[in-house]
């Protein structure tokens, strides 16, 4: 069974992203489990002076990290950046290698938002991520209130996340078979 991690980028309850990437825990084919983090805001503010004593959450957070085969990533845009929130979480794992060599699918939800997209790649590149073109794609989502039933019953939606899951799948079987 291969393990992915998804994670989104924002901590509204009604988040087009989370409800994207519930879609995705739906979709994932028997072989595949998709895990959505739901911790993200429990992470404190990232402080190099803690880092000798880290925090639980951020145990938490680097361990389902290690246990991840692949990574799924769909954040909001905010300000042409990524959000504080999962900006702050990544830097608790720059050092720490949890994202070195990982696969990982990154997930637009809108068209118009270019700018966090391509920070988020750049900040999982640096950090030895590696970004899976085939499966990061560019959700053309029609609203920013969709639930995970209406992100279900569409397959404009549904397909593309369903692909995406495929795509990174792939990859994984490709990386345990050169074990």
């Amino acid at each position: 069974m291969s393990e992915i991690l998804a994670i989104s980028g924002s901590l509204r309850n009604l988040s087009v992203n989370t409800a994207v990437l519930r879609a995705a825990t739906i979709l994932a084919p028997e072989d595949v489990r998709i895990t959505l983090y739901g911790n993200l805001g429990s992470i404190p503010v990232y402080n190099p002076d803690i880092e000798g004593t880290t925090p639980p959450a951020v145990l938490d957070f680097r361990a389902q990290l290690s246990a991840a085969d692949a990574l799924m990533i769909a954040s909001p845009e905010y300000a042409h950046g990524v959000t504080g929130v999962l900006k702050n979480a990544l830097d608790w794992v720059v050092g720490s290698g949890e994202l070195e060599g990982k696969p990982v699918a990154l997930l637009n939800t809108s068209i118009r938002a270019t700018h966090a997209y391509a920070a988020l790649a750049e900040t999982i590149a640096t950090m030895g991520g590696k970004i899976v073109a085939a499966a990061s794609l560019t959700i053309p989502l029609l609203s920013n209130r969709l639930t995970v039933n209406e992100v279900l019953a569409s397959p404009l939606l549904a397909d593309p996340i369903r692909l995406a899951i495929e795509e990174l799948s792939k990859i994984m079987a490709m990386a345990s078979s050169a074990l």
